[in-house]
């Protein structure tokens, strides 16, 4: 109750409403706020061994020379989910073969400064933020995960939402019109990315989180690119719009994990908590256009493809799994 809304990782939402992130709390999700963006980074340690992609990886560590150590921001995450599966296509178990932690996003780099850990997945600037220091390295992005991977969302409580159903949907209204004018434009992200950076939030040079905003990629191995699914807010609204399948998936890879003892009733937790009938009033005052469809489908880093249609089989499809 001390926060009415929140920024916040999606499967930590859903964590919270199946009650596997602390007190279970029925929850609201009034849209997505970004898609893509995050990145895996892995210690100069690990590259002077040779280990400077997931097979290279999964070799190092099948050697079993000593245990090595992967942080997340929050166990039901965003950053877990996008860490676990990555480690998980290239066959390295993130409960049996590693040791996971969870660090708060500011502290990743000097955790890895010291040697607390090996690799970590978090959003930006804190991969960039790595590279410059010239302690790690971005072995893969997000989007080469999950092209238009969901990420953040605006979250509040049931409650909440309840009993402020104006103000929940005149802040998503507000919300989406941000997202459309970051995108507007580079110099709106440039301007963006001057603002975040101060010392009153992120607190770190700008170029360091303008460069990756403006998908402008160097992976510290010597490979730049232009990257074309870097960080979006808006995208026509496919951004914004909170799709039922986005939020079934977290919830899939909860299961996966052992996070969850049981499947639920995916699209019915999804419908509950995902309050789409409030983005689609906030959307129309915004003058944004609407999907065809609640659900989406997208094929993973993987191979395999995620469409919502069969969560419970998806869940028990993947060879590594808890």
């Amino acid at each position: 109750g001390e926060l009415d809304a929140a920024h916040v990782l999606y499967g930590l939402v859903y964590g919270v409403q199946l009650g596997i992130a602390g007190p279970k709390k029925d929850m609201s999700v009034l849209m997505t706020l970004n898609q893509n963006g995050q990145a895996i980074t892995l210690s100069n340690q690990l590259k002077a061994k040779g280990a400077t992609d997931g097979a290279s990886l999964a070799a190092l560590i099948a050697k079993k020379e000593r245990d090595y150590t992967f942080a997340q921001t929050f166990p039901t995450g965003t950053h877990a989910m996008w860490l676990y599966y990555w480690l998980a296509a290239h066959g390295i178990n993130p409960f049996k073969d590693v040791k996971n932690i969870t660090v708060p996003p500011p502290q990743m780099v000097a955790n890895m400064r010291v040697g607390n850990m090996d690799g970590f997945c978090v959003g930006e600037p804190w991969n960039n933020r790595a590279i410059v220091d010239n302690i790690g390295f971005t072995a893969v992005t997000t989007q080469d995960i999950w092209v238009d991977h969901p990420e953040k969302v605006l979250g509040t409580t049931a409650e909440w939402t309840a009993k402020n159903p104006n103000t929940a949907r005149a802040m998503t209204a507000a919300i989406i019109d941000a997202g459309r004018w970051i995108d507007a434009s580079l110099v709106n992200k440039q301007k963006t990315a001057d603002t975040v950076a101060s010392k009153a939030y992120v607190n770190t040079d700008a170029d360091v989180i303008v460069a990756r905003m403006l998908g402008r990629y160097s992976n510290g191995l010597g490979k730049t690119w232009d990257d074309k699914n870097a960080m979006k807010f808006f995208n026509d609204g496919n951004v914004t719009f909170p799709y039922l399948s986005d939020a079934m998936w977290f919830m899939t890879q909860h299961k996966r994990w052992g996070l969850i003892k049981d499947d639920p009733d995916y699209l019915a937790v999804a419908k509950q908590v995902n309050r789409i009938d409030i983005y689609k009033q906030a959307a129309t005052a915004a003058g944004v256009a609407l999907p065809k469809s609640d659900m989406r489908s997208h094929k993973l880093i993987d191979g395999v493809v995620w469409d919502g249609k069969d969560p419970k089989k998806y869940a028990a499809s993947f060879k590594v799994r808890a």
